[in-house]
Formats: C-alpha cells, structure tokens, sequence
C-alpha cells in the first residue's frame, strides 16, 4: 500500500509502498477514506517538532484519520467490518500519551491500524473528508474553549489567528453563546471568514485604531478570555492588554519563543491567569461527533482543498504556503 513516510533522523518525507499491516489482538485495521493535513504534520517534517516515543526512525505521518473497519484482529468486540468511523488522535500506553501519526504510524496510508478503543463511530450523514479532522482541527479548540478557558456565554471573548483551528474556534464560541467574538488576523481573507463563521468583528491586529475599535466591538467592555491560535509573540502581548479583570490568556497555538509579561503588576492586580492548552480529551471527540449528529455543527465549510494520497507532499507545500488560506487539506487515498 501507499503510505506517507517522515524520516525522522533524516528529516526527509516520501510516498513510498510499504506492506498492509495485520492486525494483533485488540486492533483493527481501517481502510483509511480521509485524512487531514495539519500544520502540526509540517512542524513534524521541519523538524520543529520530535516524536517522543516513536520506536525507530520513521513514521507515517496524519493524526486525522476516518474510514471504514476492514478487518478485526483477535477479541475485537463492539464494531464490525464496514463501520463508518473516526480515529482518536492518540492513545494512553503505560501512563504516557502517545499520538497517532507521530509516535505511531498515522493515518496517511491507505490502509490504518487503531486500538479497538479509539474507534468513534460516525453518522452516515457525515462525510469522511469532515470526519476525519474533528480530532485535533475541532477538539483542540473546543477543548480550548470548553476546559482550559472555560468561556462561559455572554463572555466577551478575542480569537486571535482565524486558520485551522482559529475558524473552529470561532464557530465553536457562537455555538456556546459567547459574546461578543472579536477575531484578530492581519489577513483581510481570514477577517471575512471569521465574520461568515460567527465573529461579531473582526480587526487588523496593525490597525492604528485598533485599541478604539475593539472597545467599539465590546460594547466599551475588556475581554473575559483571549486565544492565541497564531503561536506568534507580538499575538500574546498585544492579547494579554486586552484583557479586564479575571482575564484569561489561553496559548493554543505552538512556539518555542519565550513568553514575555510586559505588566506583571498590572496582571497580579487584575488577577489574570496565562493558561497554557494542548489537544483534547477522547470524549471531547465523542462530544463533537454527538453535536453533528444532533444538527448543531456542520463543517462543510472547513474543507478548503483534496489531495491523492500520492500528492501529500504537495498537500504539505500547499498547507505551509498558506495556498488559498486553507482551512484544512485532506489526503484520499
């Protein structure tokens, strides 16, 4: 089968063949129907991110995975061949978190292989190129908002950075009632997306103005919480001024710079909290698919672009190039 294979010593990505794998006692093999391109995937082939525990030197890569179960390994209960599903992005072993696609092989193959447990059904009505990036494109910020930020509705809440996980943010905060959503993108396209996915503004953070026209936005109100989406420095000072008292600064987006406190006075006074968030929690996924099932989510609008299997890289090239300011880009096999 065809597979999309990181080097990880060498930092080199290719398609290559590799044998189907066979599934052992517990597992499943799923043939894979979607799989989302995450700029966690091009951190991976830059090498700005490490596997921790992956045995060896490479992997194939996609955490966002959905298909069909094609064949059951030994004591394999509660599914059949043939269910439409879509995996966990990653499993507890021993204690430790490990994640598909980086520790493990992923779902950038045509054929996959899940632990029976991280198998989440999915309505027929869902379509696999939507399924596939509800974990981590959809319960990273969902987890963000719901847990780590704990936005509560009728909050007054800033999105900074309207991508992948961005846009979601914002439709997930329309969905919980926040209000109002002030997205922040230099992007003139993101800023009119995150207006058709909920926002009730959206500002250029270098607008001179924008001090004056945020206030506008809230009603002359502070922010209650503030989400970094962009992983950029200048996104969280600017963030953090936003903020009133009990203010939280929640960090979902990735970087390895160093997190500067311009006011710390200030912060103690208000009695703001910095919140650090990575991922999400299995029965967030479980939640997400629920909420699609009932009608209150769609994600038809999150899927900017398909690629062949064959063309992942491709795909990669199109994703760190911001190409069309994809949403998400998904790999068929």
């Amino acid at each position: 089968m065809l597979a999309g294979r990181l080097d990880v010593a060498k930092g080199a990505f290719a398609v290559e063949e590799v044998p189907v794998p066979t599934p052992g006692p517990g597992e499943v093999l799923i043939k894979v129907e979607a799989a989302g391109v995450c700029l966690s995937d091009v951190h991976l082939i830059e090498g700005m991110l490490k596997p921790l525990y992956l045995k060896g030197d490479k992997v194939t890569l996609g955490h966002e995975v959905a298909g069909t179960v094609h064949t059951l390994g030994e004591g394999v209960t509660g599914t059949a061949v043939g269910d439409r599903v879509l995996l966990q992005a990653g499993e507890t072993r021993d204690g430790v978190v490990h994640t598909r696609g980086v520790d493990y092989d992923g779902g950038w193959a045509e054929y996959a292989l899940a632990t029976a447990t991280t198998l989440v059904p999915i309505p027929d009505e869902l379509p696999f190129e939507q399924a596939c990036f509800i974990p981590d494109a959809v319960s990273t910020p969902w987890a963000a908002i719901t847990a780590t930020g704990a936005v509560r509705p009728a909050e007054a809440v800033g999105v900074w950075g309207v991508g992948g996980l961005g846009a979601h943010g914002v439709q997930l905060l329309r969905a919980i009632g926040a209000f109002p959503i002030v997205a922040v993108d230099p992007l003139p396209a993101a800023r009119e997306r995150a207006l058709a996915f909920g926002a009730d503004a959206a500002l250029d953070p270098a607008d001179p103005g924008f001090a004056g026209l945020l206030r506008e936005a809230t009603g002359g109100r502070p922010l209650s919480v503030a989400f970094d989406f962009a992983g950029v420095a200048p996104v969280r000072e600017q963030a953090m001024a936003t903020l009133g008292e009990h203010g939280r600064l929640v960090l979902v987006g990735l970087t390895n710079k160093p997190l500067t406190v311009t006011n710390g006075t200030l912060v103690s006074y208000l009695r703001q909290q910095i919140r650090g968030h990575y991922g999400s929690e299995g029965q967030d996924v479980v939640d997400l698919v629920n909420l699609v099932r009932g009608g209150r989510l769609e994600f038809s609008r999150s899927v900017s672009g398909t690629f062949p299997l064959a063309e992942a890289a491709r795909a990669v090239e199109a994703l760190e190039h911001k190409e069309g300011d994809p949403i998400r880009l998904v790999l068929k096999p």
